[in-house]
């Protein structure tokens, strides 16, 4: 499989409602997964759900922002084509005037290689 490894000024952007539908792909987003904007919006935020990420990972996530609390963590993620990227991911609560409803934000980042490896052999005792 091809990595595709962000630019340090690579800012990936997303933004769900409650049920982890698109509302919102931000260029850098779109061009590092592969997807045109129309492809993502209306989709699930899991097309991009890469299959080495462990389940708990996504549990965590939904259970610290069902909260409204702020998560933080890394994220191998599947391109398009079937390759994959890392992240680091920090995911957060809104209300949004428009649509009258909390939905959630994604902010991402390039990770180091360390924090991948890290995030790698943690992800390795996760089921």
């Amino acid at each position: 499989m091809n990595e595709t490894v962000l630019k340090s000024n690579d800012f990936l952007v997303s933004q769900t409602d409650s049920k982890g539908t698109i509302l919102f792909a931000n260029d850098d987003f779109c061009k590092i997964a592969g997807f045109t904007v129309e492809e993502m919006i209306g989709k699930p935020h899991n097309i991009v759900r890469h299959p080495d990420m462990p389940k708990a990972a996504f549990k965590d996530l939904w259970e610290t922002i069902k909260q409204n609390k702020i998560w933080t963590g890394y994220v191998k993620n599947k391109t398009k084509d079937g390759g994959f990227y890392w992240v680091f991911a920090t995911v957060y609560p809104m209300y949004d005037e428009v649509r009258q409803a909390i939905t959630y934000m994604s902010c991402r980042r390039k990770p180091s290689k360390a924090e991948i490896a890290a995030a790698e052999n943690l992800y390795k005792t996760l089921q």
